[in-house]
């Protein structure tokens, strides 16, 4: 009977560290995280985990779909009712390299916001950037695992930062 019981804690055991290397090489997101900073660009913090003791370094990319706002303003700061505004749509990308410690990365990634593009403003006007939105926020690594960032949808509405 003890002959018995100790093949079994053997076969246990031997189970249990064949598994280890298993369980370490298994990505996944354990966060990823929203916020914009005073500029009106968004940050994305992310905590990615289970890459292995083999890996370096791990490629990182955030997704966005991202909106802006853009306004002109006359030298006393009223905003004329003339056709000058421009509200600018478009999918964001940033990719970085984060090295791996202990088979986890952590870090961040800043992405945003639209730029006017050919948007100007007419003589004795000042264009100002008055809002940013971003939605459907993704990081994910090059193999293809990824989370979707929370919250789902970030917005100011309140920027109005001279451009």
């Amino acid at each position: 009977m003890r002959r018995i019981a100790l093949g079994l804690v053997s076969a246990a055991c031997s189970t249990v560290l064949a598994a280890t290397p298993a369980l370490a090489d298994s990505p996944q997101f354990r966060y990823a995280r929203n916020t914009l900073d005073s500029s009106g660009a968004l940050i994305t913090s992310f905590k990615e985990v289970g890459l292995g003791t083999g890996t370096t370094s791990v490629r990182i990319t955030v997704t966005a779909a991202a909106t802006a706002v853009y306004q002109c303003f006359n030298n006393g700061g009223n905003h004329p009712k003339a056709r000058n505004k421009e509200t600018l749509e478009a999918d964001t990308i940033v990719s970085a390299d984060f090295p791996v410690r202990n088979g986890q990365t952590t870090g961040s990634l800043t992405t945003g916001p639209l730029g006017p593009g050919d948007f100007k403003c007419p003589s004795g006007q000042t264009l100002f950037l008055e809002s940013v939105s971003y939605s459907n926020v993704f990081v994910s690594d090059a193999a293809g695992h990824n989370l979707r960032a929370t919250p789902s949808t970030i917005s100011n509405n309140h920027l109005h930062i001279r451009v």
